[in-house]
Formats: C-alpha cells, structure tokens, sequence
C-alpha cells in the first residue's frame, strides 16, 4: 500500500483500506482480520498508527474486538463501510472531480460510456 502523505491522515488511509479490503469481499462479515501487529508488518507502519486505525473502525462499527481473540468484521460491516466511504466521497473527493470536469469542460454525459467499461471490470 502507498501511502499519499498530501492527503488525509495515515491511519485515516489505513481505515480506507480496511474498508476497501471488506467492500471488495475480501474480508468477509464475521471474519478474523489482521491482527494490529500483522496489518502493521504488512503495510510498514508502527503498530500505534494501525491500532489507531482499528479504533476508528471500532467507533464506526465497520469492526469489533473480541478480547483475547482479535478483530473481527461486524455483521453490518460492510453495510457500515460503505455508508462511511460514500459519505467521504461525496465530502472530501466529488467537489474536486466537479472542478475538474468544469474546468476541462467535462460533460457528465463523456464520462457515462466510460464508467460503464470500468463497471464491466468488476462483475
């Protein structure tokens, strides 16, 4: 995973690929995830940060810790993730794509042939 150092924060980073990795079905409901040491390792981050992460996902409810056990993917996880990441797209990324599209002279309409071949992509 790259991280965009000019963009939101690590661990919010962190949080997004949780969510991707559990809205692409890698990550199943009810399912066992990395714990915050492996998630650390794998992504080459200090443990703090993931565990940071984990909390915030906590907070949203997209995750649970089972003491003892580890971090599991709430039944509603996915659900909850996707309510999360649509609500940061529509705050944080659509007014800078509308800018974008205004300023190039962008016609929603060019752009409909083009999301339907990425849609393709993935069914």
């Amino acid at each position: 995973m790259q991280f965009d150092n000019n963009a939101q924060a690590i661990y919010l980073q962190i949080a997004d690929y949780v969510c991707e990795k559990i809205l692409l079905k890698e990550w199943p409901p009810d399912a066992k995830i990395p714990s915050v040491r492996e998630l650390a390792m794998q992504l080459e981050v200090n443990p703090n940060t993931v565990a940071r992460s984990y909390d915030f996902l906590k907070q949203q409810e997209i995750i649970q810790d089972k003491r003892g056990i580890g971090y599991f993917i709430t039944a509603e996880g996915a659900k909850t993730a996707a309510a999360y990441r649509k609500q940061e797209f529509l705050e944080k990324e659509l007014p800078s794509l509308f800018r974008n599209m205004y300023l190039l002279g962008i016609d929603p309409d060019d752009l409909k042939q083009k999301y339907e071949k990425f849609k393709k992509q993935y069914s």
